[in-house]
């Protein structure tokens, strides 16, 4: 049997990236409501995600979007971050908010606007070069919402040209991360609705190509975790866009619709190798706070991570093999259920002070009186927000 001593060094190098625009204001696709203390800069962004790292230890790093966080001097975005006790992570295209790209980006027909697209994501290259990051990750709204509206296999050749393109301009070190969704906001058909499109685009890219996997861009009752594990399986899942969803994409915080979801998630990122030292899969957070407080909503996410990796992590991988061998349906069963029930919380708060940090980082931020500094200090000036 495992123990929860026996975890604690795998959970120690968990990192959990948390992305800017979970700070800013959000909404419906009715109202971006406003709150007290929201950013009014990238800085204050960084500043609020440094203190969610210093409550859990588990957000080292932080993702930027441009171009809503665009800036004259990345380098020295670079350097406040530092000082602050993060570093910049993952850089995020946009190719959503300009009236250019109404019937597409990347795949659109017009030459120039596919030429703009691609240039915009050659400035996020520069960007990471500046940052230090390592990720470009592309997610596009790209699709037609009328049967015949686009030719579909045309589409799809104009993609893989323009990813093509991005691709050959990738330093060594970086990588590409191709998202899929569903649907939204693209109704009859999406460009990179699934998993297999992204593989199959980032297949014919090159090493330096992997999928992004958010766990709230799937058709109801999709087995996830079988996605997880044949990406892992074909060396091809580069990161995870963590929340949680009740229809559509809300953004909301992972496990808190279906948390047993999360765990089996995680149980085979574990079997898959995900959580190794040497693993290049990335953890990652996309959330939009909108009626939840945005600090204590990235805390409460990463704090879910870290659970439900515990609980996969206590897994008695030998008696599950055990029972999968010997045909015990209900036996094998039984042994992931156990873990799943294993309540590791009390576990990990006397851990977390063991390494000096708050026993319950949720109740330790309410009583720190950040949120009432950042309320006063913070007013005037324009809050940021994802529109």
């Amino acid at each position: 049997m495992t123990s929860f001593a026996d975890i604690t060094g795998t959970l120690e190098g968990l990192a959990i990236e948390v992305p800017s625009w979970a700070y800013g204001n959000s909404g419906t696709r009715f109202k971006v409501f406003g709150t007290p203390g929201t950013p009014r800069s990238v800085e204050e962004k960084i500043a609020d995600a440094a203190v969610v790292h210093r409550h859990t230890g588990l957000s080292p790093t932080v993702a930027l979007h441009i171009p809503w966080d665009r800036v004259d001097d990345y380098a020295a975005l670079r350097r406040y971050a530092e000082d602050q006790g993060v570093g910049l992570g993952t850089i995020n295209s946009n190719t959503f908010q300009d009236d250019d790209y109404r019937l597409g980006s990347l795949t659109h027909v017009d030459a120039g606007v596919r030429r703009k697209a691609v240039d915009h994501h050659l400035e996020c290259l520069e960007v990471m070069r500046a940052t230090g990051s390592r990720d470009l990750k592309i997610w596009l709204a790209d699709g037609t919402n009328y049967p015949g509206q686009g030719d579909l296999r045309g589409r799809q050749d104009r993609l893989a040209d323009s990813l093509a393109e991005i691709y050959a301009h990738l330093d060594p070190e970086h990588r590409l991360v191709l998202e899929y969704k569903f649907f939204e906001p693209a109704f009859y058909h999406t460009d990179v609705p699934d998993w297999g499109t992204s593989y199959a685009q980032v297949s014919a890219l090159g090493p330096q190509a992997v999928v992004c996997l958010d766990t709230g861009h799937h058709a109801p009752g999709t087995n996830i975790e079988f996605i997880v594990m044949q990406l892992l399986r074909l060396g091809r899942l580069g990161s995870f866009d963590f929340n949680s969803r009740f229809y559509a994409d809300d953004d909301l915080i992972v496990g808190a619709a279906d948390p047993f979801q999360l765990f089996r998630i995680m149980t085979e990122v574990v079997r898959g190798g995900g959580l190794a030292p040497e693993s290049e899969v990335a953890l990652m957070l996309d959330q939009c706070h909108n009626i939840e407080e945005k600090i204590p909503g990235q805390i409460r996410s990463v704090l879910n991570v870290q659970e439900m990796t515990a609980r996969a992590l206590l897994v008695d991988t030998d008696a599950l093999v055990g029972a999968q061998e010997s045909g015990d349906v209900l036996g094998a069963n039984a042994v992931l259920m156990d873990a799943f029930y294993t309540d590791v919380r009390g576990d990990l708060a006397t851990w977390r002070e063991s390494r000096g940090l708050p026993a319950d980082p949720v109740a330790a931020y309410a009583a720190s009186g950040h949120r009432e500094q950042i309320a006063a200090e913070r007013a005037g000036g324009t809050q940021l927000s994802w529109t």
